[in-house]
């Protein structure tokens, strides 16, 4: 099995665990903790990138920045079917 397989398990049991949290108080506290993460993983890459390269992929990270934050104010149930909706695109992709 390869890692991007391993990978996306491991994204599908986090948003299912985010579908799955009955107190919305902690639902919301395990989105926030996936913004967080994902905000470490952009920055972490952005480090990564050498002028040119982060020149070329600056309007993605912003756009990924962007989206971030667009989730930072959602509500239990808006992260319940933020998550789900990720959940649906893991399996889609794994059947591809």
């Amino acid at each position: 099995m390869n890692s991007s397989v391993k990978t996306d398990d491991v994204i599908f049991n986090f948003f299912k665990q985010i579908c799955d949290e009955k107190d919305d108080q902690k639902c919301v506290e395990l989105g926030k903790s996936w913004i967080k993460a994902m905000e470490s993983n952009l920055s972490n890459m952005e480090a990564n990138l050498d002028g040119a390269d982060k020149l070329k992929h600056k309007d993605d990270i912003q756009s990924n920045r962007d989206h971030l934050d667009s989730l930072k104010t959602k509500t239990s149930s808006e992260w319940r079917d933020y998550a789900t909706q990720c959940m649906v695109e893991i399996l889609s992709h794994k059947d591809k």
